[in-house]
């Protein structure tokens, strides 16, 4: 495993997306202040992330066994086991795997966590999906961009707001991915739930951006691509060629998808 670059210090003042992420995992690489937002947080928001995680390893592996042995993670998150590169792995153990993030922690432990299969490789790179360009620059000297790479953005996007472009983002990376390549993506969405306007008055105070968007605004950056069964659908609802969840939980707060480029 290599890591793309130091690092920068960890601001412990301030929670971040992926240490509470961790915290409702019920994981320990978080901060109090991370903590203490998490434990305001609803009940709903440890199923979402629950959900959530299941669906990165259904996609992941769907993607291993369609043939598929490049892998680029923005948003990675603490690496909790097991991680995207565990999962694709163990299908087949010569995946190369690219993570990104930009919370300076996450950088910490992939240094001491992302350990690839002889045959594989792992990298790192501690960037912002909001610069497209550096991530896919660094990606380039780790993947083959002329062969299928798997491009995951798990329970990202719904942290940018309207005016980060993040429509414009996904477009600059889908664009740079050859044919045979996918997306899959998981976004936070108020379409099931009577909305809890003071929790998330809360998280957002904490100087967190959170959109939540409705399922044509999460369409929209698989626009272009063709969509794997079951399409885009709530995250527990996504089971490609594997036996469905059990049990499934009554409440769904992730939509969920998986876009082919043709």
């Amino acid at each position: 495993m290599t890591a793309g670059q130091a690092g920068t210090p960890v601001d412990t003042s301030r929670p971040h997306p992926a240490r509470v992420y961790d915290y409702l995992l019920g994981g320990k690489d978080h901060y109090p202040v991370d903590q203490a937002l998490g434990e305001q947080m609803p009940e709903l928001a440890k199923v979402g992330v629950a959900q959530n995680r299941a669906f990165m390893h259904r996609a992941a592996g769907w993607a291993a066994r369609a043939g598929i042995d490049q892998f680029l993670d923005i948003g990675t998150g603490i690496p909790t086991r097991p991680n995207l590169h565990q999962i694709v792995q163990e299908v087949n153990p010569a995946a190369r795997i690219v993570y990104t993030d930009n919370d300076p922690i996450v950088l910490r432990h992939a240094e001491a966590l992302l350990v690839s299969a002889p045959e594989g490789a792992t990298d790192y790179l501690e960037a912002d999906v909001r610069d497209p360009e550096k991530i896919l620059a660094h990606a380039r000297t780790v993947l083959d961009f002329e062969r299928p790479v798997a491009l995951s953005m798990i329970a990202l996007m719904h942290f940018l707001a309207e005016e980060d472009d993040p429509y414009g983002i996904a477009r600059t990376l889908v664009d740079a991915l050859p044919p045979g390549s996918c997306l899959a993506l998981s976004h936070f969405t108020v379409d099931f739930l009577v909305v809890d306007q003071e929790a998330l008055d809360r998280y957002r105070s904490s100087g967190i951006t959170l959109q939540p968007r409705d399922r044509a605004e999460v369409a929209r950056f698989f626009d272009g691509l063709e969509m794997a069964d079951p399409g885009l659908v709530p995250a527990q609802r996504w089971y490609n060629g594997t036996p469905p969840p059990e049990p499934q939980d009554a409440t769904d707060t992730i939509y969920a998808g998986v876009g082919r480029v043709r």
